[in-house]
């Protein structure tokens, strides 16, 4: 059966947080996803948090950056998680971005596709054991090791838009995360780049486990949706990774127009620039038929995983939106 999971963005409009994660398992989501920047709550200390207090849901970091801890403190905080809820962690990494890494934390943003395989090299054997001894181009580690041992297996995934992250995780990954960025569309260009990294391995695609975060709004105010929206994609249109995402979609001209909109900061030259049909293609909203339309065509379409971002600009839409998803009600209407 697919699985359906819950992302969690907990911040004083939404009841993105503790409460709602606790109703998740309850209500029998497969997983929650905990983000890792933009000032919300610490990804780890959350899952943490809400390790303890539930049964059954898988707990997955969504994405955790290589770059703002280094490998042993990100398997310390694993092992804390997985010695509460064995079997129900999952280790979600990424290199983030440049604006993420370098404007906000202030630490380099170098090497990005190295620092994510060597973190998850070092952290594997951390993993299972072993005492560091690693001296690579990004990370290097020597005399550490867990004081206990992982119960079981912790799984990795890695997140990814562009074609060589992609082929990294289908390399040495458990599973893969895409985010909105890949739309429905180029899915299945995705699948190919990850196989690629899997056939390296002696692995092909299906041997993994693939993850798809979809920004959701269960909303009939089609007009406050696209408003919503196209300020989401201005917002990750601000850093050069996803403007290069952008433009690989086809969105060249927009792309390179919002870059000149954030140098001048004219707001309304950046927001003129997002094209309808970009929007259109990766942000799901509608009524609540339509929504699970859209979020059964990516299972369709080879996503083994679904964790629903639900979007809203107030409280109620957000709960509602969470709530339309509940996965009885998902099922049953299938």
């Amino acid at each position: 059966m697919n699985r359906l999971g819950l992302y969690l963005s907990p911040t004083t409009e939404h009841n993105g947080g503790f409460e709602r994660a606790l109703w998740a398992d309850r209500e029998g989501f497969d997983d929650l996803w905990f983000p890792d920047g933009d000032g919300m709550r610490d990804a780890m200390t959350f899952a943490a948090t809400v390790a303890g207090c539930t049964e059954r849901v898988r707990l997955c970091t969504g994405i955790t950056p290589v770059f703002t801890r280094v490998p042993a403190v990100i398997a310390t905080s694993s092992l804390a998680i997985n010695r509460v809820a064995p079997g129900r962690f999952a280790l979600g990494l990424g290199s983030s971005t440049h604006t993420m890494v370098e404007s906000w934390y202030g630490v380099p943003f170098e090497k990005p596709l190295g620092r994510v395989r060597e973190t998850t090299e070092l952290v594997r054997r951390l993993f299972a054991g072993e005492k560091s001894r690693y001296d690579g181009n990004t990370v290097k580690s020597r005399g550490f090791r867990l004081k206990e041992p992982i119960i079981g297996e912790v799984p990795i995934f890695l997140a990814g838009m562009g074609p060589k992250m992609l082929e990294l995780a289908g390399e040495i990954a458990d599973g893969v995360i895409l985010n909105h960025f890949t739309p429905l569309d180029r899915v299945p260009w995705a699948l190919e780049c990850v196989d690629r990294g899997a056939k390296r391995s002696g692995r092909r695609v299906e041997d993994l486990e693939i993850a798809q975060r979809v920004a959701v709004w269960v909303t009939d105010d089609d007009a406050a949706a696209r408003r919503f929206f196209r300020t989401d994609f201005s917002f990750y249109g601000s850093t050069m990774i996803y403007r290069d995402v952008i433009a690989r979609m086809g969105y060249l001209e927009a792309a390179e127009e919002i870059r000149k909109g954030f140098e001048v900061r004219d707001r309304a030259r950046i927001m003129a620039a997002v094209p309808d049909e970009a929007v259109e293609r990766m942000y799901v909203w509608g009524d609540r038929d339509a929504c699970y339309r859209r979020i059964r065509e990516f299972y369709a379409a080879g996503i083994d995983t679904v964790a629903v971002a639900a979007q809203a600009t107030n409280a109620e839409d957000y709960d509602a939106t969470c709530e339309a998803f509940r996965p009885s009600a998902f099922r049953a209407a299938a």
